[in-house]
């Protein structure tokens, strides 16, 4: 299912195509803005939104990143009607190698507690509960 998936960073003309995509697959929330979450994964080499096009249509996303420590993977969505198909693996291992290429040695990824399915696709992949606590703080 995956063998026409093309992968590459996001451009300025796929943000709304993708803000569709988060929407659509579930993975936006509210209080989150996909807008902002965009252009600040877009601000230096640190990080991206990879995009999956297959035909030319944005069917899947993985925003990637480095601290200097780890590597991070958020908003892995995957287009409803192409959802268990092989693309959020797909999209986990350009992820991966993106974060290789960069000489990151250690990724982690937050799944919410009441996503069982999610964190089960993410266990499948190798990941595991570190059993640690994420705490936040909004500074703005």
């Amino acid at each position: 299912m995956t063998m026409n998936l093309a992968i590459r960073d996001i451009t300025d003309d796929d943000i709304s195509h993708v803000v569709a995509l988060w929407h659509a697959s579930g993975v936006a929330r509210p209080w989150n803005d996909p807008g902002r979450d965009i252009a600040f994964a877009r601000r230096d080499a640190h990080s991206t939104v990879l995009v999956g096009l297959d035909g030319g249509q944005i069917v899947a996303s993985a925003m990637v990143g480095e601290d200097g420590h780890r590597g991070w993977v958020y908003y892995v969505a995957i287009a409803p009607e192409r959802q268990r198909s092989g693309l959020g693996r797909t999209m986990m291992q350009a992820a991966e190698g993106w974060l290789k290429q960069r000489g990151v040695w250690k990724v982690q990824l937050l799944v919410r507690a009441d996503n069982a399915q999610a964190a089960s696709f993410y266990e499948q992949l190798g990941y595991s509960d570190t059993r640690s606590v994420c705490l936040q703080k909004v500074l703005d």
